[in-house]
């Protein structure tokens, strides 16, 4: 038996798909660190041009999201990735990498040259997938900048040619 595609759409923060997945994501949260995730974030934060937020469908089933917003680096502007997850029952079948080349395909496709992002010493997994997509610790940033499991990354993202408009 073949399995459903991993298929992605660009959606909004509040969409009724993204709550559950967020819930899910911070109770994951709780379970490893005892607490939710306390950045601020404001869905307006993830609506284009300054930011995007995406959901990942097995068949009809919501299974992952991810986002990016506008973060203010030091060498100016770039896109800091925020809400990544994935369903425990759609872990193994590529949501998560799909959903991060996503992210990062249009973060460059909207100049951003580089993206960046918090997860924790707690989070394993997280942190497998993101050195397999080349990420490499940068400065401390954010509202975790000096919680001591907290671990700051980043990576230059590839330029897109934008589409022509000829």
């Amino acid at each position: 038996m073949v399995a459903d595609p991993v298929r992605i759409e660009v959606l909004s923060y509040d969409h009724p798909d993204a709550g559950p997945l967020i819930a899910e994501l911070q109770q994951y949260f709780v379970i490893r660190y005892g607490e939710e995730d306390m950045t601020p974030v404001d869905p307006a934060d993830f609506a284009p041009p300054r930011g995007l937020f995406l959901i990942a469908y097995l068949g009809d089933r919501a299974v992952g999201c991810g986002g990016w917003r506008v973060h203010d680096g030091p060498e100016g502007p770039e896109a800091e990735l925020k809400r990544m997850y994935t369903s425990p029952a759609a872990r193994g079948h590529g949501v998560a990498r799909a959903v991060l080349a996503e992210l990062e395909r249009t973060a460059a496709m909207a100049g951003y040259a580089r993206m960046v992002l918090e997860t924790g010493t707690k989070q394993p997994e997280a942190l497998t997938l993101y050195e397999a997509a080349g990420y490499i610790e940068v400065p401390r940033f954010g509202y975790y900048a000096d919680e001591p499991s907290a671990v700051h990354l980043g990576k230059t993202l590839k330029e897109q040619s934008c589409p022509s408009t000829r």
